[in-house]
């Protein structure tokens, strides 16, 4: 297992940690399997989208912002409910085929890390096999 550390400067933010988790398989030492990327937080989420425009990961923020607001009457203590709600929809994990030692992603396909309540210090855990 292999972990690395992110530090997200803002409330809700998508970071491309393609990089990170390339490296990561290099370590490993994985030729052909599957690498997976867990992200062990509830208010947090890990997904594979396009990585070639900006403004996808923008676009994505703004509506789930709007279906899962900041303030809409929730109970929790802490105050960060929706970013729970957004964490359970988005999902805390993601599998990735590796071929010849190299993730194998579409073309415009990238790993994001998502925050959903920041800004904090999470971690990222990659696993191979």
């Amino acid at each position: 297992m292999h972990t690395f550390s992110v530090r997200t400067g803002s409330r809700t933010q998508m970071m491309d940690i393609t990089s990170q988790v390339r490296e990561a398989v290099a370590e490993s030492g994985c030729d052909d399997g599957l690498c997976m990327v867990f992200v062990p937080h509830t208010t947090a989420g890990v997904t594979i989208n396009e990585n070639a425009d900006p403004s996808v990961t923008r676009d994505m923020l703004m509506e789930l912002n709007k279906i899962v607001p900041f303030e809409d009457g929730y109970t929790h203590l802490e105050g960060n409910s929706a970013a729970h709600l957004k964490s359970s929809l988005v999902g805390c994990s993601c599998m990735v085929p590796v071929e010849g030692g190299r993730l194998a992603l579409g073309t415009w396909q990238g790993i994001y890390f998502c925050e959903f309540d920041g800004p904090r210090s999470r971690k990222v855990w990659v696993s191979c096999r």
